[in-house]
């Protein structure tokens, strides 16, 4: 049997695209603000979204985390302590801004989720 070879021609389209040592492609800082914009309303999950974009999964999660980095941490503030008047062991509740509640009578373990709250 002989083995045919064929030749192949490509071309090299120069875009004007930045691109790193690898030849990847370097997303501009605007367009990776307006796809993690896109990603914040799309409803998708993170690998469905850099898919869709065509975006690699990993390149994806580094621009939400170095984004992520940057924002401020909401502070954990609680609107209500109710201890039901001060009467005995009686259910402890705390009702926290965003309506969560959480109840329990044992008062050590609320405070032990109160010290994780506060690490968050």
């Amino acid at each position: 049997m002989l083995a045919v070879m064929k030749t192949i021609a490509a071309e090299l389209i120069d875009a004007g695209e930045k691109r790193d040592k690898r030849g990847r492609r370097i997303a501009r800082a605007e367009e990776r603000a307006a796809l993690l914009a896109a990603y914040a309303t799309s409803g998708l999950t993170q690998r469905a979204f850099a898919e869709r974009e065509g975006v690699k999964y990993c390149t994806f999660t580094a621009w939400l985390a170095k984004q992520r980095q940057g924002e401020p941490r909401p502070k954990v503030a609680f609107a209500r302590v109710d201890l039901n008047g001060g009467r005995g062991p009686s259910p402890l509740e705390v009702v926290l801004p965003d309506g969560v509640v959480v109840r329990g009578s044992n008062v050590e373990q609320i405070l032990a989720l109160v010290a994780q709250l506060r690490r968050c």
